[in-house]
């Protein structure tokens, strides 16, 4: 599984600007209480996991699970003091197990990037160590390789970053996840402004992905960042064609509508992007529901539906009242029934 954004997150400016990816949960055999948290977590029903949580035990094999689940709900909900805590918790139950590294290590990140630059400068290095060790304890674990990948390539060296390391990174990569390895070296070559390179390496992630859906978002994204509309546009259209034979890349759709919101462009494609994204069972952590909920509700009132922007508001409050922007966003024209959402 590819990016999300649900995902992405930026470090600092100053310091670092690590890209946050999220994974499908893969843990072995759960209770049934953690297996259902987990399937809720997925569904974007986070008020559900929570719940679900709410009594971790404290030891035990269970418990670090357990606590890795409670950190990954509030990553979600953009909540990362909470979610760093929960996944310290985790990292000392269970100091062996690379996930929860790699999850320690994305919510310290986003921390990293809200924070004064003293502040950051700490929180970037804890975050490098956290997604080395994950690296260190499964060299194979594909997410944790990206994201330390992310890392190396945006941070500066004072924190431990370097292009160099960056394409050791994607070397490593190249064994476990081709893809993957042509998007980072994408990214390299467009942050070194070798921009034919970087576009040859996004259209050979197309090809060497099972999942092509996420190769096309690479290469649309690079279009937007080059202003090349059209060929965005282009690529949009090629998600929606891709994802209609391979339904386990629907969450692309996801990413997808994001890079058309971030356009400012083709309001209608987006809105049908997200909408189809929301009627698969195929829903997934790394593009949250109660998100694609509230990106919809804006582009319905974008779009001068103001009753239908009221409904998807709800449903969101509905899975995860505790999300701020949607508590936050309000329809104008919603009648005082749907407001009370």
């Amino acid at each position: 599984m590819r990016q999300y954004p649900i995902g992405i997150a930026c470090l600092t400016a100053a310091l670092l600007a690590a890209a946050i990816s999220s994974v499908l949960f893969a843990q072995p055999a759960q209770p049934a209480p953690l297996a259902a948290a987990a399937a809720a977590l997925s569904a974007g029903e986070a008020d559900k996991a929570l719940a679900l949580l709410q009594s971790p035990p404290a030891s035990g094999p269970d418990a670090a699970q357990a606590h890795n689940l409670i950190c990954r709900v509030r990553f979600t909900l953009e909540q990362f003091d909470a979610a760093a805590t929960a996944c310290e918790q985790a990292v000392r139950l269970d100091p062996q197990n690379s996930n929860d590294h790699l999850w320690l290590g994305r919510a310290l990140g986003e921390r990293a990037a809200r924070a004064s630059f003293l502040t950051a400068f700490g929180l970037a290095k804890r975050t490098r160590a956290e997604f080395e060790e994950a690296v260190r304890l499964d060299p194979r674990n594909v997410e944790a390789l990206t994201s330390l990948g992310e890392f190396y390539r945006q941070a500066p060296g004072v924190v431990g970053g370097g292009v160099d390391k960056a394409q050791q990174i994607a070397a490593q990569l190249d064994k476990v996840d081709p893809a993957s390895a042509h998007e980072l070296r994408g990214k390299i070559a467009e942050q070194q402004k070798n921009f034919a390179a970087a576009e040859s390496e996004y259209k050979q992630e197309i090809a060497a992905g099972p999942h092509p859906a996420f190769g096309w978002n690479a290469l649309a994204g690079f279009y937007l960042r080059r202003q090349r509309y059209a060929e965005m546009e282009s690529a949009m259209h090629s998600v929606l064609t891709t994802v209609a034979h391979d339904r386990r890349g629907v969450v692309a759709l996801y990413d997808a509508a994001g890079l058309l919101i971030d356009a400012n462009r083709d309001p209608t494609l987006a809105a049908t992007m997200l909408d189809e994204y929301l009627k698969s069972p195929s829903k997934t952590e790394e593009a949250p529901a109660f998100i694609a909920h509230l990106r919809l509700a804006r582009l319905k009132q974008q779009l001068g539906d103001p009753a239908s922007a009221a409904r998807e508001r709800a449903a969101a409050l509905a899975l995860a009242h505790e999300y701020k922007p949607t508590q936050d966003f309000r329809p104008p024209d919603a009648t005082p029934q749907q407001a009370r959402y």
